[in-house]
């Protein structure tokens, strides 16, 4: 049923200009005043009355406070004390392992085979492919010294595995019959270098499936390249409700060392900034050229195989988070959520055990029914305290029984996505919840792809484009495709921005900068899909040149900023 678990189921560089977005790596805790006591003042422009539990920052004013407020205040991470490292706490690892089983289960329809190889990359191995390294070269940390003895050569610690596991890959692979070899691992990978960091989002370490596979033929591995972004596709919409591009990252985007790179693209209307949200590539033949990965066709001769690899990492979370979430923390969608339902009894003097007798009844009603339920019976914290809590954690339904439900053979039933809050008949209660579930899910996928669309903008102008994105808005252009006018585009939005960026008001931390970069060139049909036309003046837009320097369009182009 849709309410149910699912069955057992690379990020290029972000923007420099992150500053604005990041969480601070640790939350300052506030120190207490001496002397007298303070008088009370209004909250400051972006924050809330605050009590201990809620959160104090609104999402539409400073966005940077409100995520770590909700992370944290909902339980989902614990900072550490290596910056950029972070604790997944019960909440989040569920929502992980929610995707995990649902993608596992996918790919071994796909007759992918789990394995797992080391942390540790030998230096000579890492620096076999020149332009794979060079891409990874800032984020790779390295291991020196073993106790108080410096290693006689450095050993990294993996910022990916393709230089790990490709030298093996050619020991296994010899004839045709080896192939296609499809292998995945689940594991954590280390990229060290860089600005910033925010949990979910960029972290020195995060989790993460990578899949690497060998083809015969350049046919097979370009549709295995699609069946996984449609699987990633699928992951986000269908697990996480939250809508994605799939488009084609440009040659100045893709995966370092690649033939190209595909991608689902995700977008945090509250920042005006698109997620890249998981790629599969197609790398050719350049790895088994470098790691001699080769077959005996069946003619007899040696050939290269044709190599993809693919990831998608704990940054779904974070994006999910960044979409649903709102100014009482946590929005989950049913599929997603470690819980569907909280049953909460509220109590009367005198009539304690009936209550919450009914309210366990019910609790293992739904339980057996398949929906993740918990019972929340605690004395020492009243309803009050109980709904603002899983308000934060974002479960998605609350249910509350006390005598007059009893009475009436009823209860009380509220929405977390909505507010909605309604009288239910206790008469097929599990159903009526599974339903809800459903539409709740739905409903969810429905309004942030309706504001996905909204903020994706045809322009064919220069002028237009620069006020589109100082707006907030994703951008679709006619473009040339070249590099050269890739670099250009990025370097004067950026000096554009930040011209504007003087210009707004001192305490406007809504103001977006930085440059804008290409996520993504639409497959066809994706923008169809989401109501957008891509015509201009009663004639495609790819008639038109390229917005940027007037020269012949090749490619409608996704731009805008990232993360």
């Amino acid at each position: 049923p849709p309410h149910a678990p699912p069955p057992p189921m690379a990020d290029p560089a972000p923007s420099d200009d992150m500053a604005s977005l990041a969480v601070q790596d640790k939350p300052e805790k506030s120190k207490k005043p001496k002397g007298p006591k303070p008088q009370k003042q209004k909250p400051a422009q972006g924050q809330k009355k605050e009590n201990k539990e809620g959160l104090g920052a609104l999402k539409e004013v400073d966005f940077a406070s409100w995520y770590t407020q909700v992370i944290t205040k909902s339980e989902l991470i614990e900072f550490y004390d290596i910056s950029g490292c972070y604790i997944l706490r019960p909440w989040s690892y569920s929502i992980w392992e929610t995707l995990t089983r649902f993608f596992d289960a996918e790919i071994k329809q796909l007759d992918v085979e789990n394995v797992y190889f080391p942390l540790f990359v030998a230096k000579a191995r890492l620096e076999t492919e020149k332009d794979h390294i060079e891409g990874f070269a800032a984020e790779v940390a390295w291991v020196t010294h073993s106790g108080s003895s410096k290693l006689e050569e450095p050993v990294a610690i993996r910022p990916t595995s393709e230089t790990v596991m490709y030298p093996t890959m050619a020991k296994w692979i010899r004839s045709h019959r080896d192939l296609p070899m499809k292998i995945n691992q689940w594991c954590n990978v280390v990229r060290w270098e860089f600005k910033h960091p925010t949990p979910f989002i960029r972290s020195r370490e995060f989790l993460w499936q990578e899949g690497h596979t060998a083809h015969a033929t350049l046919p097979e591995a370009e549709v295995e390249v699609l069946d996984i972004l449609r699987l990633y596709q699928r992951s986000y919409e269908e697990i996480l409700a939250v809508p994605v591009i799939r488009g084609k990252k440009s040659e100045k985007e893709k995966f370092a060392g690649g033939l190209y790179t595909t991608t689902v693209e995700a977008f945090v209307p509250a920042v005006g900034r698109a997620v890249q949200g998981a790629t599969s590539h197609c790398l050719g033949q350049n790895f088994a050229n470098m790691f001699n990965i080769s077959f005996e066709s069946e003619t007899g001769t040696r050939e290269k195989v044709w190599q993809n690899s693919w990831g998608m990492t704990t940054r779904t979370i974070g994006v999910m988070i960044m979409v649903h979430g709102d100014n009482k923390g946590l929005v989950l969608p049913p599929r997603a959520a470690p819980i569907e339902v909280v049953v909460i009894p509220i109590v009367v003097k005198g009539k304690e055990d009936i209550v919450r007798a009914e309210a366990a009844k019910v609790a293992d009603e739904l339980k057996a029914a398949g929906i993740r339920v918990k019972l929340d019976s605690r004395v020492d914290k009243n309803p009050g305290w109980k709904f603002n809590y899983y308000e934060l954690k974002g479960v998605p339904l609350r249910i509350e029984i006390g005598p007059k439900d009893i009475e009436n053979n009823a209860v009380f039933v509220s929405r977390r996505d909505t507010g909605e809050k309604d009288s239910m008949s206790r008469d097929g209660l599990a159903g009526a919840m599974q339903a809800l579930c459903s539409t709740i899910q739905g409903d969810m996928l429905k309004k942030v792809s309706t504001q996905l669309r909204d903020r994706i903008k045809l322009v064919v102008t220069w002028a237009d484009f620069m006020t589109e994105l100082n707006a907030g808005n994703m951008l679709l252009t006619p473009w040339c495709d070249v590099t050269d006018c890739e670099e250009d585009v990025k370097k004067r939005s950026a000096v554009e921005s930040k011209a504007q960026e003087s210009e707004a008001p001192a305490d406007d931390a809504r103001a977006l900068s930085g440059a804008a970069k290409t996520l993504c060139k639409p497959f066809d049909g994706e923008m169809a899909r989401f109501g957008i036309e891509q015509m201009h003046g009663g004639k495609s837009a790819l008639e038109m040149p390229c917005f940027a320097c007037g020269k012949t369009s090749k490619e409608m182009t996704l731009w805008g900023r990232s993360y």
